[in-house]
């Protein structure tokens, strides 16, 4: 029986030889695995450190713009106030002209009769004064001496 617990023990020495073999094999494939993932975080945090500097840059481009845009919102915000006093002064003057037209179209309307007349009047003026202007344009102008040697002027209408 001896000899049973020295092979027992014997057995018991290999396998623990054994464990610490794959054990030993296990380590160094773990400390390998560990090395390469340190190597690829290493590669994450400078890329990380890349996309914070691109991301902080883009956040300044883009506070920047939106200060611009609200400065512009508001300059735009100037222009449309104006556009609209314009608007409204123009539809102020329209309904102005419109009060106006409306005004002479009512008096036009109410003294018709004395617009008539005023019409008739003067074409029968303007009538007299084409008469009266071919009336001046027929006169001739003649001069005769006197026996004494002053001038004498007479006026002669001209026979069509």
């Amino acid at each position: 029986m001896e000899i049973v617990l020295y092979v027992a023990a014997l057995v018991a020495a290999v396998a623990f030889l054994i464990l610490c073999v794959s054990l030993g094999m296990t380590l160094f494939t773990v400390k390998d695995t560990v090395k390469e993932l340190t190597k690829v975080l290493g590669d994450i945090e400078g890329q990380m450190q890349g996309i914070t500097r691109e991301t902080t840059f883009l956040l300044e481009k883009t506070n920047s713009l939106a200060e611009d845009i609200q400065d512009k919102s508001q300059q735009l915000n100037t222009v449309v106030g104006a556009v609209k006093g314009i608007g409204e002064s123009v539809n102020g003057l329209n309904n102005s002209v419109q009060r106006i037209t409306s005004s002479v179209a009512s008096s036009v309307e109410t003294n018709k009769d004395q617009i008539a007349q005023v019409v008739q009047w003067s074409n029968v003026a303007m009538g007299i004064a084409d008469k009266w202007k071919e009336r001046k344009a027929d006169e001739v102008q003649i001069t005769t001496v006197k026996a004494e040697g002053t001038p004498k002027k007479r006026f002669w209408k001209r026979k069509k």
